[in-house]
């Protein structure tokens, strides 16, 4: 039997410089992510980048400039037009505005901002662009709403390569094409403190030009609750218990002193998403997969790799690069009509405020990374069995709580002060009703 040569066998470079038109790409979020993600367009051949936006009109305008780029800042669709005829990059800090370029491909939603990340990706999707995100946030709270959109529209929505849920999806592909059944799906964390907050992290967010507060959602976790269950939410995992194991561990190789995989997990079970705190190389990912096939144990037994005693093995990437890996999974989406990660599950899991230290009634919750709360990721099936609906930290900004809570207690919606008008909480619960058709 022959086969014809599909446009899939010419490598991606190849594919990209034979392209009559780059593809053109507009960046919302200039950040120390979309900076790297500008510079990654401005250089790789097949890309154009048409446009940036930044709510702080200055830090685009420093983006521009530095990639010594032919601007124009545009306030209006007038102007966004007018820049596009002269072949100008757009900058903005109406992110709406440049996600909606009639001349862009492709969105890059890379900002932290949760409603406003969302409303970025539709208004790309009205306009018939693709949507990749490096918004983590905003694809937890509402992806499957973005995705339905996107879908209907006959668009791809997409998390970005280089960030760890795309390179543990990459894992689990990879093994699952070899014949092994995903067991866990891990990070591998540095550094954690629950009660960390933008003041005590303030000199080491200066050291690396980070924003205090973000860089607080870091270190206390709450982030990489968002990751994992973003992750979770892709391929129908669960977290063993509410924020996860997280054993210290100096090596990845120690994994199976940590956890007990045949006591926790049986073949045909939903992976469980979890880390490993401390793990040498730090800024790694892993998966273990399961094998009860006897000629793979034998082989894997002598075979170089230190992969576990088996039936459960240790499969690990070292490292994930951000932008530096971001756009293949942009041309993936151009050229070949497929997404690298999205909520195809549904919103099995979500990240759920705790308290940093004793609250009061009055207390207004200051969002992940604040001064108030952390976050510990959840199964969302759980919720009645942990005492009721838990309040999305991703969302919980502005929220007043009716009584008094105590240090390291979960609180609850029935808590806080009902907002019946807040847009945040709609979309999330139309979120919520796609999430459940998916997995009906």
């Amino acid at each position: 039997m022959t086969y014809s040569l599909v446009p899939d066998a010419t490598p991606l470079p190849t594919r990209l410089a034979r392209l009559e038109r780059p593809i053109a790409v507009c960046v919302v979020g200039i950040g120390s992510i979309g900076n790297g993600l500008a510079y990654q367009l401005h250089h790789t051949p097949g890309f154009k980048l048409a446009g940036i936006a930044d709510i702080n009109l200055e830090k685009a305008l420093k983006c521009a400039e530095r990639l010594g780029l032919s601007y124009r800042v545009v306030e209006s669709a007038k102007e966004l037009a007018e820049s596009q005829v002269a072949g100008d990059v757009a900058v903005s800090a109406d992110g709406a505005l440049i996600a909606g370029m009639e001349d862009a491909d492709v969105m890059i939603e890379a900002s932290n901002a949760v409603i406003g990340g969302a409303r970025h990706a539709e208004a790309a999707i009205s306009s018939g662009n693709h949507v990749v995100m490096m918004n983590y946030e905003a694809e937890l709270m509402y992806g499957p709403h973005l995705l339905q959109r996107a879908r209907a529209a006959g668009l791809i929505y997409t998390c970005a390569d280089g960030d760890q849920p795309t390179v543990i999806k990459t894992l689990v592909d990879e093994i699952v094409f070899w014949g092994f059944e995903p067991v866990m799906l891990g990070n591998m964390k540095g550094f954690h403190d629950l009660y960390s907050d933008p003041t005590k992290i303030a000199p080491e967010a200066d050291k690396r030009n980070l924003d205090h507060k973000m860089c607080a959602s870091y270190t206390d976790g709450s982030k990489l609750g968002v990751e994992m269950a973003v992750v979770a939410n892709a391929l129908g995992g669960r977290v063993a218990r509410p924020g996860m194991t997280g054993p210290r561990i100096a090596s990845i190789h120690n994994i199976f002193e940590a956890f007990d995989f045949t006591a926790m997990w049986q073949p045909g079970d939903a992976p469980i998403v979890d880390y490993v705190l401390g793990a040498r190389p730090v800024g790694g990912v892993f998966v273990i997969g399961h094998t009860p096939e006897e000629f793979q144990q034998f082989t894997l037994s002598w075979y170089p790799p230190d992969m576990g005693p088996g039936p459960f093995y240790l499969f690990y990437r070292p490292y994930h690069l951000g932008h530096i890996e971001a756009l293949r999974c942009v041309a993936e989406a151009v050229l070949d009509s497929t997404a690298r990660l999205a909520p195809w599950t549904g919103l099995r899991t979500n990240v759920v405020c705790y308290a940093k230290r004793d609250l009061k009634a009055g207390d207004v919750l200051d969002g992940m990374g604040g001064y108030l709360t952390y976050g510990f990721v959840e199964n969302l099936d759980e919720a009645d069995s942990l005492g009721g609906e838990g309040v999305p930290q991703l969302i919980c900004d502005g929220l007043e709580l009716k009584r008094e809570i105590k240090k390291d207690a979960r609180i609850l919606m029935s808590d806080c002060a009902a907002r019946p008008d807040d847009e945040r909480f709609s979309l999330y619960r139309d979120s919520l009703v796609i999430g459940a058709k998916a997995t009906a």
